[in-house]
């Protein structure tokens, strides 16, 4: 799996388990959503880690808890 695959899969994971949108996660990241929807739908080929970081301030979680995940060991 590619990088940009797993954040994709992550993000929208940490947005179901929040129950927020990912228009909401915009809001709170403080990030347009179209970004995000970039990441999410593959158009954004290499997220920045200030938008992941960012994505995580509006998650409330830390840029290591976005990146422990098994999704993570199976990258390529």
């Amino acid at each position: 799996m590619e990088i940009k695959e797993a954040i994709k899969i992550r993000i929208t994971e940490l947005c179901n388990e929040k129950s927020i949108t990912i228009y909401e996660l915009g809001r709170l990241s403080g990030i347009r959503a179209t970004t995000i929807y970039s990441i999410i739908d593959g158009k954004s080929n290499n997220p920045s880690i200030v938008s992941i970081t960012k994505i995580c301030e509006g998650l409330n979680i830390s840029v290591r808890e976005f990146f422990d995940d098994e999704l993570f060991n199976s990258v390529d």
